[in-house]
């Protein structure tokens, strides 16, 4: 019995007091999130690249 009562609580909830973003505001932060991603993709590349180049300077060529 209590997990009917749970299950109707968390239904009731879920449709009637939780609160859903609008298309608009969805998209803002589906924006933000690809740029936030791409960002730290290429922080993360030119990293890499760096500390490549830098283990190719001292152990000659690595591959």
């Amino acid at each position: 019995m209590q997990i009917i009562d749970y299950c109707k609580n968390s239904y009731e909830e879920l449709v009637h007091k939780t609160t859903w973003p609008s298309l608009k505001e969805l998209t803002g932060s589906a924006v933000v999130v690809l740029i936030a991603s791409l960002c730290i993709a290429l922080v993360v590349y030119f990293w890499d690249l760096l500390c490549h180049m830098a283990l190719e300077g001292v152990y000659g060529v690595l591959g």
